[in-house]
């Protein structure tokens, strides 16, 4: 059975369909035959010169807009027709002036080509490979790969020294309400929800504090203060669970590709274990000057698992 995962290109058919029914039900509509109705499903729009211009091609120019501007297709249709009233007059004046076999068009028209024909073979790979079996058996591999994880709910109270921390742990031993002094005492962002910091896992806060609050059981509280660059916390843990794994759905397109990729690369090894390839040498390209700079990129990305403040 074929995957949903479909070239874009079919939103514009839907974008055509929505159009038609919108155009049907306006005021002063006709009744028609099946005939009649089937002959007007992609409605004329324009006539250049004898050539007409359909409601589809319109549509096809919008879906190469911004979103935002695609959302807005009702007001900026007719401007969307005009453009390509104006398009179809220039080709119309290029092709009378024979640019039709110019070399320089011939040229532009050859890597067109080229370009939709390596496109086109890659997507029909791509679309082979992305059935819905083969997506649930990467959602069953994916969930193998991804077990759940040890999760914790807790909260904290953030103070500014080690004395106001040991503080605090006094009155909880004493019988005082944590969410209570969190919302008097505590320092950080958290102290109007009582230090409440929801469920987190192992490694998503700083490393001290998250070997605390990891070693504690729902009920307990740090008899220590524990100190990370933020200052001084004491730490509540109120629940434990397991981590639940993201549906098929919500994963559907990271699946998705990840197969395409494997397909992509399974394709490539596959034409060139048949082709014949002679690489050549550099082609004249001189190498660069022992101990120059190489050249600037950008920044460094962010670090992978950057870890949250627990504030």
């Amino acid at each position: 059975m074929p995957s949903t995962y479909r070239p874009s290109g079919i939103a514009a058919l839907v974008l055509v369909s929505a159009l038609t029914l919108a155009l049907a039900a306006a005021p002063g509509a006709r009744a028609q035959t099946d005939s009649e109705a089937a002959a007007d499903s992609d409605p004329v729009v324009a006539v250049v010169n004898g050539d007409e211009i359909r409601t589809s091609e319109v549509l096809a120019m919008a879906q190469q807009l911004p979103p935002q501007y695609q959302a807005q297709i009702a007001q900026i249709f007719p401007a969307l027709v005009d453009r390509i009233i104006d398009m179809k007059l220039i080709t119309d004046a290029g092709a009378k002036a024979g640019l039709a076999e110019d070399e320089q068009v011939k040229e532009i028209v050859a890597n067109a080509e080229t370009d939709a024909i390596r496109q086109i073979y890659l997507e029909r790979q791509v679309a082979e490979a992305t059935t819905d079996e083969a997506v649930e058996a990467e959602y069953s591999a994916y969930l193998e790969e991804n077990p759940p994880k040890a999760e914790i709910k807790a909260r904290h109270i953030l103070l500014e020294s080690r004395e106001d921390a040991e503080a605090v742990i006094a009155e909880l031993d004493g019988g005082a309400d944590f969410a209570s002094l969190a919302k008097e005492r505590s320092t950080g962002p958290s102290a109007p929800q009582g230090g409440d910091l929801g469920y987190f896992g192992d490694g998503q806060m700083v490393a001290p504090f998250s070997e605390a609050a990891f070693a504690l059981e729902p009920g307990q509280y740090t008899k220590e203060p524990v100190e990370t660059q933020f200052g001084w916390h004491v730490i509540l843990v109120e629940d434990s669970r397991e981590s639940t794994p993201p549906s098929l759905e919500e994963v559907r397109d990271e699946l998705n590709d990840r197969i395409a990729r494997r397909k992509v690369e399974s394709v490539l090894a596959e034409l060139r274990g048949d082709a014949t390839i002679e690489k050549t040498a550099a082609g004249g390209v001189e190498p660069a000057a022992e101990g120059a700079e190489p050249a600037a990129e950008g920044a460094e990305p962010a670090a992978e698992g950057e870890q949250p403040a627990a504030q």
